[in-house]
């Protein structure tokens, strides 16, 4: 069935039942728009959706542009931006950028073309100045085209932007395993080139500091399980004189805690380890990681809504909560 078939049924032009069928400026009288919709109906007609789009100057896409979806970090926060989507009969589209700016950008601005009502980027804040360039310029065209668009971790961009407290989050956690009699630190620190790991390191030296210590060893190495598992070996064969280890994400630590398992290293009794973000997988970790909880599900709905909204843009910070458990009990 066409629109033509549609027009004929109803006894209307195809102008006429476009403009009911996939929307625009000029809206048809109700008596109209009920005889072009009876006959869609009866006919099994399904409007054209870049037809509407044309129509509408947008269509009802909504675009989700995650670093990596295998992390459940940012799985967790993509989950709550698909919930408010479905609660708004949004259709939403996701791609996984792999940390690579270039196709990060490339992604935008297919969605761009593609005329998608909102975009919502999830990702480790970069450091490095061309990429960080690049990608503000293409939010701007996004924005530009009327679409909307907020981002979770990446502040400094021209959008409306959900943010962990990261560094406080990490000096709350220092403080508390201070104060649980921990002394000699390790950290896991993650990759130089994200803000977002440089973030937490600084905040965990910040609270040390304020009880007179520092950390015996700051260990740098990739943003994924394996990057933990690997800091925590190159500690072990170094024969670090550590006590306690803190990895700036989950999945660094259960990286962290596997290589000690294997080594024979018993957590807490030999060694402490925390995280930070408290991922929905720990539940099936033991003993039990301590960490810092951040609201995941809750930032991704609320980045949904500011792109949604539009408005000035603002910058919306989520505070973190440290979560005590067994893998850092003393005895």
């Amino acid at each position: 069935m066409t629109l033509l078939d549609v027009a004929q049924r109803a006894g209307v032009s195809v102008a006429t039942a476009s403009r009911v069928l996939n929307g625009g400026d000029r809206v048809p009288r109700p008596e109209l728009q009920e005889r072009v919709k009876a006959a869609a109906d009866e006919l099994g007609y399904t409007p054209n959706a870049q037809a509407q789009a044309l129509a509408k100057s947008s269509t009802n896409l909504v675009g989700i542009l995650v670093h990596d979806i295998e992390d459940p970090y940012f799985a967790a926060i993509a989950n709550g931006v698909m919930r408010a989507a479905d609660e708004r009969n949004l259709l939403v589209m996701m791609a996984s950028t792999f940390r690579d700016s270039d196709r990060e950008i490339a992604y935008l601005s297919s969605l761009r073309a593609q005329r998608a009502r909102a975009a919502v980027m999830i990702g480790s804040r970069r450091t490095d100045a061309d990429s960080l360039s690049r990608t503000a310029s293409e939010v701007e065209s996004f924005l530009n085209s009327g679409a909307g668009l907020a981002l979770v971790s990446q502040s400094g961009m021209p959008a409306h932007t959900v943010e962990p407290d990261n560094r406080t989050g990490s000096a709350d956690l220092a403080r508390e395993l201070v104060a649980l009699g921990w002394r000699k630190f390790a950290v896991l620190g993650g990759p130089e080139t994200l803000a977002t790991a440089r973030d937490r390191r600084a905040g965990f030296v910040d609270g040390l500091a304020e009880a007179g210590l520092q950390p015996v060893a700051i260990e740098t190495g990739d943003f994924t399980r394996d990057g933990g598992y690997a800091a925590a070996e190159g500690l072990l064969d170094r024969h670090a004189d550590v006590d306690c280890m803190f990895a700036v994400n989950d999945v660094m630590a259960v990286g962290a805690m596997s290589a000690l398992r294997t080594r024979g290293v018993d957590v807490p009794g030999k060694l402490g380890v925390a995280g930070f973000d408290d991922i929905a997988t720990l539940r099936d970790v033991w003993p039990g990681l301590t960490t810092v909880r951040l609201p995941l599900e809750q930032m991704g709905r609320r980045a949904l809504e500011l792109a949604i909204e539009g408005g000035d843009v603002t910058t919306e910070t989520f505070k973190a909560e440290v979560v005590l458990r067994e893998s850092t009990a003393k005895a």
